[in-house]
């Protein structure tokens, strides 16, 4: 007999675990499915950062930067364990951009959007003698400043999922909508899981949020005619090893006019990217090539006194945006906004093109709005709410939460509790559980990973395999070496399974 609910969700990465949890809460009855593991693809392939999008104002997207910005704000007080604040330090060159276009930029990054803003202002400043000017090119003289702030993306997923289940969702990672029709009561659908294994669920509506594959989606699953195009852009980060020393990021401007980072990334390295490539292959598999590694090399080359070689990459990583084809010929150019479309000729379909990390919440919100038109839906808007923050985030002060961890188990290194705070919030104490030294937490998979947080990530945070943890709910991979990652996969695949928790 099929399982019965209000809402399908097909897609589990930011934007369907936000589409989730906000109808969760609202009272309906909410299935999520996710074909691989949660934020598997574009999710977890960002540049990790919620921002407004500086660069978008000389595209006069103000509304969108406006409404980035004003999510920001929701999103620090929503995750403090896992978005905090970051100060970019944009070098100045006139011939690329008059001062006064930038200080006038960032006057209206400053004052664009609603509410109270948390996030020092920008300002001017003399690179010689500043310690952030001091990697730079002896050519750099004047620079400016101004806040933004970091996320933990495929985290930021799972914890949207965490809380859509807690309040009633069925998440289901793994496991593909094979097959998806219209009936006179709503939607019939089959799903798959990696297993085999098939269930048959009934929805009164669907949400198509499958990212990439939303078209797709449409053609072959849904078979619904409609005149939908995406734009597939693919964006290629490198990770090298540490090229500075302060806590602060770079805004370099290239001669082509678009922007690349270079972030402090896991306290070790330095995060540059991203490159924006026309993509049509699968966007399951998407990798960087030559050209895109030198591109970043050259992009920071251009202002670090060290320079990089392709050879000095450690990591490297690719998403595939969907991105709305409005037409634009430069990738780099093509708008980071959303669309949500209402299909209600017969059993409502919304389907979900485009947009990003810093607005998915304000998305989900507007996507379930748009439903309670056709559903009879309980509850009004609430995951803005200061009093509903996202798993592990219900203290907002994280070095406060660190000193308790470190007092109540003063035998955690510190680089690991540190981590831990990081990751989990106020949840640290429950991967450790009642472990009173590091033995206590089983065996050890290199780096500082232990077998009790790895039992917590299965337990409560559906991961299966080695690959779901070292790069997706953490990113140790960068530091466990290879035998320990095989010890890591065998590990996952001998285990029992977990009951699942509800929190």
């Amino acid at each position: 007999m099929a399982e019965q609910f209000d809402l399908l969700v097909v897609g589990g990465g930011i934007n369907g675990a936000g589409i989730a949890r906000d109808a969760a809460g609202r009272g309906l009855s909410v299935c999520l499915c996710e074909r691989d593991d949660l934020a598997a693809h574009t999710s977890s392939a960002s540049t990790k950062l919620i921002h407004g999008g500086l660069r978008y104002l000389e595209q006069f997207e103000f509304a969108l930067v406006g409404k980035a910005l004003a999510e920001r704000e929701v999103l620090l007080r929503a995750a403090p364990h896992i978005i905090w604040p970051l100060r970019f330090v944009l070098p100045h060159q006139s011939h690329l951009r008059p001062a006064w276009m930038i200080r006038l930029g960032l006057f209206l990054y400053d004052h664009l959007g609603r509410g109270k803003r948390s996030l020092d202002g920008s300002r001017r400043i003399r690179l010689a003698g500043d310690a952030v000017g001091a990697p730079l090119r002896e050519t750099f003289h004047t620079g400016f400043v101004y806040s933004d702030a970091w996320v933990q993306d495929a985290r930021l997923v799972v914890l949207n999922a965490m809380d859509a289940q807690a309040l009633g969702a069925t998440v289901l990672p793994r496991t593909r909508c094979s097959l998806a029709r219209r009936s006179a009561e709503g939607w019939e659908a089959e799903l798959v899981g990696q297993d085999g294994s098939r269930r048959s669920v009934t929805a009164r509506a669907l949400v198509n949020a499958a990212g990439p594959w939303a078209v797709q989606f449409l053609d072959e699953v849904a078979a619904v005619g409609h005149d939908h195009a995406l734009r597939l852009v693919k964006g290629s980060h490198i990770v090298v090893p540490r090229m500075f020393e302060h806590d602060h990021a770079y805004i370099f401007q290239q001669p082509d006019r678009r922007i690349v980072f270079a972030i402090p990334y896991e306290h070790d390295y330095t995060l540059i990217g991203t490159t924006d490539v026309e993509y049509t292959a699968d966007p399951a598999a998407p990798q960087i090539d030559e050209a895109e590694t030198r591109y970043l090399c050259d992009a920071v080359n251009r202002y670090f006194r060290r320079s990089i070689a392709p050879d000095d990459v450690v990591w490297s990583y690719s998403g595939v945006r969907p991105l709305l084809d409005d037409e634009e010929d430069n990738a780099s150019e093509i708008t980071r906004d959303y669309q949500l479309e209402l299909d209600a000729a017969g059993a409502p379909l919304l389907n979900v093109f485009g947009g990003k990390l810093t607005t998915y919440r304000r998305l989900g919100e507007e996507a379930v709005d748009q439903l309670a038109d056709v559903l009879t839906i309980r509850g009004g808007a609430w995951t803005s709410r200061a009093d509903r923050p996202l798993p592990g985030g219900e203290r907002r002060d994280i070095e406060a939460l660190l000193r308790e961890l470190c007092q109540r188990h003063p035998w955690l290194p510190d680089a690991m509790a540190r981590r831990l705070v990081r990751n989990y919030g106020t949840r640290s104490a429950s991967v450790i559980g009642k472990a009173a030294d590091l033995a206590a937490l089983g065996e050890h998979f290199g780096a500082d990973l232990y077998q009790a947080e790895v039992d917590y990530l299965r337990r409560h945070e559906w991961a299966a395999t080695a690959e779901d943890i070292l790069w997706r709910r953490s990113k140790l991979g960068l530091q466990v070496p290879a035998p320990a990652v095989a010890r890591l996969d065998a590990y996952l695949a001998g285990a029992p399974p977990v009951a699942r928790a509800s929190s």
